[in-house]
């Protein structure tokens, strides 16, 4: 079993691992545990009752995170003609066809997101190899794929972020850093919440959210109340 350090320790008698906690709770109490000298990732775990072989229990989607994610979010868009201008003006770091396919093929990987045009997902789609394990396949359902490239990367940049679960039913999302004040951190994890509620496949009967969590990338797992997490008009 891995040793962990005093620090860790520390923070950790904070946490009260026989508590679940309100997401207002959790909100505050995980600014508390985040004792590095950077600011750190808060990041929200839900395990979902879905089986995600199923192709109607597969959960993916995007969510605006009204506070921002607290990074500079780096966007791709594979296009071409006057769309790859429309792009750039808005702010993507980079944009092109076939010859940005080819980069992207030789091992250029400094982007955070990739977006793509509909006529250009036949060529994209020979990345999938590259794009897929890193998540970063353009998608219509992320919004990754779609002909008005300026409004994607305003929104992504602007904090959009794409959750969806893996093999296991689980859902790993950045919700913000832990240098944002309480009600953003609240206010982001609120917002991934109720989008993860909005999107419980009509297959899925009884318990939906089996458990969650909340952490700073140095700090303790902070169990949240799975059962207020269940219905909106409970969420507190």
């Amino acid at each position: 079993m891995k040793k962990r350090s005093k620090r860790y320790q520390q923070i950790a008698q904070l946490v009260n691992p026989e508590k679940v906690y309100t997401l207002q709770e959790a909100a505050e109490l995980v600014k508390q545990t985040a004792t590095a000298k950077f600011p750190e990732t808060v990041e929200l775990a839900v395990k979902l009752n879905v089986d995600p072989k199923q192709a109607d229990q597969q959960v993916r989607g995007t969510v605006a995170l009204p506070f921002g994610t607290g990074k500079t979010v780096r966007v791709l868009v594979f296009a071409s003609g006057e769309k790859i201008k429309e792009a750039e003006e808005a702010g993507a770091i980079i944009a092109g066809g076939n010859d940005l396919i080819e980069k992207v093929k030789g091992g250029f990987a400094d982007f955070d997101v990739a977006v793509s045009t509909p006529d250009m997902m036949r060529e994209v789609g020979k990345l999938g190899k590259i794009l897929g394990p890193r998540g970063l396949m353009p998608n219509p359902k992320a919004g990754t794929v779609t002909l008005d490239v300026a409004k994607a990367v305003k929104e992504f940049q602007a904090g959009k972020i794409e959750y969806r679960t893996d093999k296991n039913g689980l859902v790993t999302v950045p919700i913000g850093k832990t240098n944002f004040d309480v009600p953003s951190i609240y206010g982001n994890l609120r917002s991934v919440v109720e989008a993860l509620l909005r999107a419980r496949p009509a297959s899925v009967k009884g318990l939906y959210v089996k458990s969650a969590s909340l952490s700073a990338t140095m700090g303790p797992g902070i169990t949240l109340d799975a059962s207020k997490i269940q219905s909106l008009s409970s969420l507190s």
